[in-house]
């Protein structure tokens, strides 16, 4: 073996070894995977944000440092917009091998993996199932030409199409699991439709603003799907082609009068309580809020979670509590902070549960969201 075999092949090995070690991964047949998979060549470039200035510089992912990064549990940003976002990436390899191994796939599997990006999960895939039995989907045609020629370049010969993800690949279904690397606001009914009786699909279910969501696994039950979000929280980005995205534009923010009260209902539950956040949507949350952070101008430290909407209107919420409570700041026409506070005394209400008492039921005309079984009275329609 060449020294620059070495280089990625010990790198691929230690990344197994770690991911075992780390808890993300238990099934010797996908440590085997990850130890046998070049993921540097599925990534041979990817971009990063400069400490400084926060631009994005290309990487590649045959230096040294490249290598370091492809062999590493981190999301590489593989293309980005005119308006230098990112467009697509290659997902954390321990994301990956956790959402692999709840599918529970076994050697017998027909699987169908919506959003190729890269090919790092159809090449884990097809080692361990091989050709016959993986598919996978995705909107941008060079992106799967490139993911078809990297992996025949591995000697993998999956099938691959170009097409809208939430249509899956009828003409070879039907599948035993459908994995999707990209987050829909509602499950697409013709993958229902596309598994085997009992069959799985595993989904970042999304239905609002941003990591508003997480992981549903989804069993197919006669006319239905339905199970339960995983306590593995992940956020991916929103499958191109699976409905209206959230207005890009905003109007400038509402400069008239503020109304300033307190709220106990702590700030940030994108980040901290993801699940409220979720609910949140539920609740009256206008569509396309965008959220972050005001800094201190002296220190440059957050001082304030904010929220936008297109309309115009905005909130902060302060980081700090005085006595118990958070003083939130608000402008515009459309509260937003009030549908979080319901959220979060719905949580409450409910002895504050985790994912995993949460769930999801689809059939062909009608989805929703429950907490701790279907037939619950408190639910929402997705």
């Amino acid at each position: 073996m060449s020294q620059r075999e070495n280089a990625w092949t010990d790198r691929a090995a230690r990344l197994a070894e770690r991911l075992e070690a780390d808890g993300a991964l238990h099934d010797p047949a996908w440590k085997a995977a990850v130890a046998a998979t070049p993921r540097h060549e599925l990534v041979p470039t990817f971009y990063r944000q400069t400490p400084d200035n926060y631009e994005w510089e290309p990487v590649d992912a045959t230096t040294p440092e490249g290598l370091d990064a492809a062999y590493s549990p981190t999301t590489l940003v593989t293309s980005l917009d005119g308006r230098d976002h990112p467009l697509s990436s290659s997902t954390k390899p321990d994301l990956i091998v956790t959402m692999l191994e709840l599918l529970d796939i076994d050697e017998e599997h027909r699987v169908l993996a919506v959003g190729t990006g890269t090919g790092y999960t159809t090449a884990l895939l097809t080692h361990r199932l091989g050709d016959r039995d993986v598919y996978s989907v995705d909107i941008d045609p060079p992106l799967v030409d490139a993911a078809r020629d990297r992996l025949a370049r591995l000697g993998h010969h999956p099938t691959l199409a170009c097409r809208d993800g939430a249509d899956g690949l009828p003409e070879h279904a039907p599948y035993d699991r459908i994995i999707a690397t990209c987050s829909v606001p509602r499950v697409p009914w013709n993958w229902a439709e596309q598994l085997t009786p009992g069959g799985t699909v595993l989904v970042n279910v999304m239905p609002g603003a941003f990591n508003a969501g997480g992981l549903a696994l989804l069993h197919q039950r006669g006319n239905r799907l339905e199970g339960r979000f995983s306590s593995q929280w992940a956020s991916f980005m929103k499958m191109r082609g699976a409905g209206p995205t959230a207005p890009d534009e905003h109007r400038a923010p509402d400069t008239g009068s503020s109304r300033t009260r307190a709220t106990t209902t702590p700030p940030a539950p994108w980040w901290d309580n993801r699940l409220v956040w979720l609910l949140a949507q539920f609740h009256g949350l206008p569509d396309g809020v965008t959220i972050g952070m005001r800094l201190d101008p002296d220190t440059g430290q957050p001082t304030a979670a904010t929220m936008t909407a297109p309309d115009g209107s905005s909130a902060d919420i302060a980081l700090t509590a005085t006595n118990g409570r958070y003083e939130v700041t608000e402008t515009g026409p459309t509260p937003l902070w009030e549908p979080v506070e319901h959220a979060h005394r719905t949580w409450l209400t409910h002895g504050k549960p985790d994912w995993p008492r949460l769930g999801i039921t689809a059939t062909e005309h009608r989805q929703w969201l429950w907490i701790d079984h279907p037939h619950n009275p408190t639910h929402w329609p997705l």
